[in-house]
């Protein structure tokens, strides 16, 4: 089926679509244009005019690519249809950013030659998927699973907690369960939850849908299959799992103990609620733009801690953005092998393919050139401090949505940036590691070995 579908798209789709990849992104940008026409209808605005154009778009690629940024007050600017709009551009992008990466893996994995194929089904059991109904089910299934439990938890606690009629409490449920899980960070409040920060009812819930979207749906498909025992584990899962455990730890310790006697973030609130608060903000960057604190009033270290959390992100074939965690562990050992002289990096008692090495550092490599470029630009475009725009550089390339208030006003020029940012930084980690993989070849001879310099 695979094999059939490659070849028709190769036969009919022309010389712009010679590669699966490139159907991902030219499927993604007309979910954006559809959501920009949609919020363009008088009727998506409570003021029944159209939204201006830059608007409509940056408000529709933000939620396409379920990163959260905004340029308008989300539940004063937009109607009800406006924001029944948005959330299914939400669940549009999560649901098409799951299926569309797990169908790429599977594509690439049955392209590859069978020595490879048989090294691969031994390392990379989530890889073997099955066929297409299997993944487009999967994901399917542990999308609804997740957002309905979250939604219930949410609405219990909206109309219990504060008094919200049954239908209202369901749809504030409903809106927050569906942006959370799929990593989008929009919010029915103009603080985003600021107003929850003492909640764990509301925080925790949303926190964890967060971290289960971020997780990828081939690690959820090996977690079903093969709960125990945790050796059998494929190298993704297990990489995938223990980074986002350290990172989890690493960052609540770091937020929490960094904003911890500022009176405007965590020294107001009681110990408590303190841990609870930087817990919620070391998940966020996984890549939510959720946010119980206000980032405009962080130290600077805790914004650029936060800045590395979002650049590295969440799982692969999942609904968080970044660079992704198995790409920041890759390379992790790799440095770490070279740093103890060994010709192999290695991970969890398996040897890690140099392509596989290769890959990540292109992908780390051209992200941080994507971003400082970017940076460089909005610092061009609008008089900000570079702290502030780094940040809302690499909160739209990594798809977050955090932002330390700037996001509204910068000038058009800027905001079209983001608008490129999020949908490259959305989309691009997904095709370049596809079409790195698929172009995959051996060659019969090689080149004499040359040695530069290093240092």
């Amino acid at each position: 089926m695979t094999a059939s579908l490659v070849r028709a798209l190769r036969r009919d789709g022309g010389p712009w679509l010679r590669h699966p990849a490139q159907v991902v992104v030219v499927a993604f940008a007309l979910a954006v244009l559809a959501g920009t026409a949609l919020l363009m209808l008088p009727q998506a605005r409570t003021e029944q005019v159209g939204a201006p154009f830059v608007v409509a778009l940056f408000t529709s690629t933000s939620a396409v690519c379920v990163t959260g940024l905004v340029v308008v007050d989300t539940p004063s600017y937009w109607s009800t249809f406006g924001e029944v709009v948005i959330l299914g551009l939400i669940q549009v992008g999560g649901f098409g950013i799951m299926t569309l990466a797990s169908l790429l893996g599977l594509l690439v994995f049955r392209r590859l030659g069978l020595r490879s194929r048989l090294s691969a089904a031994a390392e990379t059991k989530a890889t073997g998927l099955g066929d297409v109904r299997t993944v487009v089910k999967g994901v399917v299934a542990i999308s609804l699973l997740f957002e309905a439990v979250t939604a219930v938890l949410l609405t219990l606690r909206f109309a219990w907690g504060y008094d919200e009629e049954w239908g209202h409490a369901a749809y504030l449920g409903v809106f927050h369960s569906i942006s959370a899980f799929n990593n989008a960070g929009f919010a029915l409040y103009s603080d985003s939850l600021m107003g929850f920060v003492s909640d764990p009812w509301i925080c925790l819930p949303i926190a964890f849908a967060v971290i289960a979207g971020g997780l990828g749906f081939p690690v959820w498909l090996e977690l079903y299959r093969r709960f125990h025992p945790t050796w059998a584990w494929s190298m993704h899962t297990r990489m995938t799992l223990a980074a986002t455990a350290v990172l989890l730890v690493l960052g609540t310790v770091f937020v929490t103990a960094s904003e911890w006697d500022n009176p405007a973030t965590l020294g107001a609130l009681s110990t408590p609620d303190r841990l609870l608060a930087g817990f919620f903000q070391a998940v966020m960057p996984r890549t939510a733009g959720f946010n119980s604190l206000d980032y405009g009033q962080m130290h600077e270290g805790t914004l650029l801690g936060t800045v590395i959390l979002m650049f590295i992100g969440g799982g692969s074939a999942g609904t968080a953005g970044g660079i992704k965690v198995t790409t920041f562990v890759l390379l992790f050992f790799a440095i770490l092998a070279e740093v103890r002289g060994e010709s192999d990096a290695t991970a969890f008692g398996r040897r890690i393919d140099p392509r596989a090495v290769r890959q990540a550092l292109t992908v780390a490599l051209l992200a941080v050139g994507a971003v400082v470029a970017s940076t460089l630009l909005v610092l061009q475009l609008a008089a900000v401090s570079t702290e502030d725009a780094l940040f809302e550089v690499v909160s739209a390339f990594a798809t977050v949505g955090l932002s330390t208030g700037i996001t509204a006003d910068l000038p058009t020029a800027a905001h079209l940036v983001l608008v490129v940012l999020m949908f490259v930084g959305r989309l691009g980690p997904i095709t370049l590691v596809s079409a790195l993989a698929m172009r995959d070849r051996s060659h019969l001879h090689r080149l004499p070995e040359g040695r530069p310099l290093i240092g």
